[in-house]
């Protein structure tokens, strides 16, 4: 399956949406770069409409499907390593059941610092299970972290997986670990979209939506990033079923969104909410629907990050830094009272996309860890 991955300044170019493109990176403005995955009956007339209308772009990706199965081949490799043993390899994709194996691992090694707790089900009764980290105490001050809410962003439930790892090991190691976890309990969903991640590994690795049906359409899912109760139905979503950003037929009405907005909504006492996505490498914060001043808590976590390997970020608000996007997890967190309101974009810039190789899962995890500890230190030095 030939597959080209372009680059391309098409700004919002007329007709595009008809040439049978997937958007892995959607066109914002004159300027900005846009990465599109073409099939490969498409190839021909995209590159004759791209030329047609004087629009550069190169080649990123020659072959996909060479990336697809470099990753399948590296999974089986994991599995066999595990099974021989018995050790965990946080340096590569797992499935489902071996990601919440792991989970219950991590729970009985640490009965008094992780718990694991059920927040709802999925569309497909899938069970969304959240850690939860916590020294004691009733409604303490609370963080939330969420990987995955995006199926096809794998880098972001490895992340995830080694982030949660590593909260374990630095409580009672890192002075700011410890006073976080001393004062405030840490909510993690790994898995948040349980239903398009089993269907990544079963059936279309670049499925991005849910799996629920849409009455009166043959497309299934909707985008769990737009279908949030802020600035819903607005022009930075889709109201077609077939499209890669279907805000849905109304707010929330996804099951897994619910069971967040119900669990943030219930606790009371949630100061931040982190939802990690992948990709363009990028710190975001509220609003993606309208513009506000710049955040030095993101200037300052940007900066940490590239200090371990050089990666380069950009910060500022989802309208302004990426494109406008309406009904999105962190513009609902920061409209419901959480303060403190971020979106993580992993690596790459676009050379991989969302099949970025195993050999990057240590490196993006490490590095994004001092910008998470920089939000989560704020937190808990300015909880109002």
């Amino acid at each position: 399956m030939k597959i080209l991955l372009v680059f391309a300044a098409l700004g919002a170019a007329a007709g595009a949406e008809q040439l049978f493109v997937d958007f892995w990176r959607d066109p914002t403005s004159p300027g900005h770069p846009a990465d599109l995955r073409v099939p490969f009956p498409s190839l021909q007339t995209v590159k004759i409409f791209l030329e047609s209308h004087s629009i550069s772009y190169s080649v990123m990706i020659e072959d996909l499907q060479e990336l697809l199965d470099e990753e399948k081949k590296n999974m089986t490799k994991s599995r066999r390593i595990e099974r021989s043993t018995s050790t965990f390899d946080f340096a590569s994709y797992h499935t489902i059941e071996e990601i919440y194996d792991w989970m219950d691992t991590l729970v009985e090694d640490h009965p008094s610092l992780v718990s694991k707790i059920q927040i709802g089900q999925s569309y497909e009764n899938r069970s969304l299970y959240v850690l939860k980290f916590s020294t004691g105490g009733s409604n303490r001050p609370a963080i939330w972290l969420d990987t995955g809410i995006h199926s096809r962003e794998w880098i972001t439930q490895a992340t995830g997986v080694w982030t949660a790892n590593k909260i374990v090991e630095e409580y009672g190691q890192d002075p700011s670990v410890t006073a976080i976890l001393d004062s405030m309990d840490i909510f993690f969903e790994i898995i948040t979209n349980p239903d398009g991640f089993v269907f990544t590994h079963n059936s279309n690795r670049l499925w991005r939506k849910t799996r629920s049906i849409n009455a009166g359409s043959p497309c299934i899912g909707v985008d769990p990033n737009r279908n949030w109760d802020a600035g819903f139905g607005g022009s930075g979503s889709s109201s077609d079923p077939c499209s890669e950003t279907y805000r849905g037929p109304y707010a929330h009405s996804e099951s897994e969104v619910k069971a967040i907005v119900d669990f943030i909504r219930g606790h009371g006492n949630v100061k931040s909410v982190i939802s990690i996505h992948s990709y363009s490498q990028m710190l975001l914060f509220p609003y993606g629907y309208k513009r506000v001043p710049a955040n030095e808590l993101a200037k300052k976590a940007v900066s940490d990050l590239a200090a371990m390997y050089g990666t380069k970020y950009t910060y500022g608000s989802i309208v302004d830094t990426i494109y406008l996007a309406d009904g999105t997890t962190i513009d609902w967190a920061y409209d419901n009272g959480v303060k403190y309101s971020f979106t993580f974009e992993l690596r790459d810039t676009g050379r991989y996309g969302f099949l970025l190789p195993s050999t990057q899962i240590i490196p993006t995890a490490t590095e994004t860890w001092p910008a998470l500890l920089d939000i989560m230190v704020h937190v808990l030095e300015h909880p109002y």
